[in-house]
């Protein structure tokens, strides 16, 4: 609670694809050579960045572009920063040489990928944010740096030009830029992704900093908007845009200055993330049963953050159903039940989206939604009439969507751990009967896929999926079952052993990422579960 309220833009890990479009925007920015080493440093072994299944194209392109923007054309660096030589183009310890052999370990990586990536399955492109924009924009990047004098005098310009993914094309990207220098309104969710735009997103009318400076929560897209040349404290407000602009540029450089120090030099994909992380941590905390004793200023503010529109996880993003049922169920549980109305925004008519107008749908919003109902409707009687239909739609919404083998999967996390614990979690509590066999049926899915060391996970064993292995275990009607007991105890002994590790990115946004508060959160509710559930040690053969 204390780490929160210090640090209210929240806590989120460094984005290789986030940090790799700053180290190409903001060359000028503090600790451009911390990000380039970070860059460097977050290579896998084949040279490539990111996550399997598909997930490392993103990283990937964004790390390799980035690469290639600090090659000299013509012996000359025009992109010197902090941290650069610009005598020798040396980068925070690295020589051009090394960072033109990453770049064409990236390009290698990339050319294998590409010629291999299927349309859609387990390999195929995951459905993260802004993903149809974001690799035609890079590729794009790319090839056009390969064509250059860099990609020349380089030799990398042998692997270009790069292929677009099947189904992708420029034509979305090139509609989204001529909206944006006619200074059109855009989409509220397409200023998190404006760095797309590229130079026609620099001080473009449609898009304006927030109070506190940022652009779409993204510290990318708040670079785009200010170009790619430093802001000019030599500026005057005579010029272009006046004393405003002024305003606004300061204000957005400040937040990118701020991210910056907080992180050392490297960036996160999202932030600020304030409601999302409190929401999360005090409803993962309560749920499970877990003390908590919430400052009354972060209630206040969770609930103030709710309009009738909802609330967005922080400010420069628009209001969401995820964000908003979650809040709304933090307060359910914290004793301060405010009514959900404003959920019914995000009816579709079948189900809640995550926005208006989303492609595709959440079952973990649902989820979330199901929750939010649920317990408003068990906290205030009176009310629960008007919620018992659409908590039955709902519910068989989510049940409709359960894969054969007991599982879900969802777009907001990499992991099916993620998506059933909500799932099952929500059923069970709120789903009612009808619900039973989905349950049972992720209980069972549950107990099949435990590693062997206890641990639970897509890739590897990590405390996070585990933790929401426990949560199913623990705390559905099947806890009584003995293998759900001797599983768990096996679970908590391998989250003891792991105790203090750090969590691998496993959240969606244009990048994976990890909302580190938010994970300390359920780890330390399975936890607290396996202590005050489980039977002595020796009990549970």
């Amino acid at each position: 609670m204390a780490g929160m309220m210090l640090r209210p833009w929240g806590q989120v890990s460094p984005s290789v694809y986030e940090t790799g479009r700053v180290v190409a925007l903001a060359p000028w920015l503090t600790g451009h050579g911390e990000r380039i080493a970070y860059l460097l440093g977050a290579r896998n072994a084949d040279g490539s960045w990111g996550a399997p299944d598909g997930y490392g194209l993103v990283p990937t392109l964004s790390a390799t572009e980035a690469l290639l923007s600090l090659l000299p054309a013509g012996g000359s660096r025009t992109d010197t920063g902090p941290g650069t030589d610009p005598t020798t183009g040396a980068t925070a310890g690295a020589t051009p040489e090394e960072i033109t052999e990453a770049a064409r370990q990236g390009l290698r990586a990339l050319t294998d990928r590409l010629s291999r990536l299927p349309e859609d399955g387990p390999g195929g492109l995951p459905d993260t944010p802004a993903v149809e924009h974001i690799v035609p924009s890079l590729v794009a990047l790319i090839n056009e740096r390969l064509a250059g004098p860099a990609g020349r005098e380089s030799g990398l310009s042998a692997y270009g030009p790069l292929p677009l993914p099947a189904g992708m094309g420029h034509d979305g990207t090139l509609r989204i830029r001529a909206a944006l220098e006619a200074g059109a309104k855009l989409p509220a969710k397409l200023p998190h992704a404006l760095e797309i735009a590229g130079p026609s997103a620099a001080g473009t009318r449609s898009v304006a900093p927030t109070e506190i400076g940022t652009v779409g929560a993204s510290p990318a897209a708040t670079a785009a908007w200010l170009g790619r040349h430093a802001p000019r404290p030599d500026a005057t407000d005579g010029e272009p845009g006046g004393a405003e602009r002024l305003r606004l540029e300061g204000a957005a450089r400040g937040h990118l200055e701020a991210v910056v120090r907080r992180h050392g030099g490297p960036v996160p994909v999202g932030l600020p993330i304030t409601v999302f992380e409190r929401g999360w941590v005090l409803s993962w905390l309560l749920r499970a049963g877990v003390p908590v004793e919430a400052p009354p200023e972060m209630v206040a503010d969770l609930r103030a953050a709710i309009g009738p529109a909802g609330t967005p996880a922080g400010s420069g993003l628009p209001a969401d159903a995820d964000t908003t049922s979650v809040a709304l169920y933090a307060l359910a549980l914290l004793g301060v039940p405010y009514e959900p109305a404003s959920l019914w925004v995000f009816h579709t008519g079948t189900h809640f989206a995550t926005w208006p107008g989303e492609q595709g749908s959440s079952v973990t919003v649902n989820a979330h939604v199901l929750d939010a109902f649920g317990e408003y409707a068990a906290r205030c009687p009176e009310a629960a009439s008007r919620y018992r239909r659409p908590m039955g739609e709902v519910a068989a919404w989510i049940r409709e969507r359960q894969r054969p083998d007991g599982s879900w999967s969802d777009r907001w996390h990499a992991s099916p751990y993620y998506a059933t614990a909500g799932c099952a979690l929500a059923l069970d509590e709120h789903g009612g009967e009808a619900s039973a066999g989905a349950v049972r049926a992720a209980v069972e899915w549950v107990l099949a896929t435990q590693r062997p060391d206890g641990s639970w996970g897509r890739w590897e064993g990590t405390a996070e999926e585990t933790a929401y292995g426990l949560q199913v275990l623990l705390m559905t009607r099947w806890r009584d079952d003995p293998r759900c007991a001797r599983a768990a105890a096996l679970g908590h002994a391998y989250l003891v052993g792991r105790a203090g590790a750090s969590h691998p990115p496993l959240w969606h946004d244009k990048d994976l990422y990890t909302p580190v508060a938010v994970v300390r959160a359920a780890v330390l509710a399975a936890a607290h579960l396996a202590r005050t559930r489980l039977p002595p040690s020796g009990e549970t053969s």
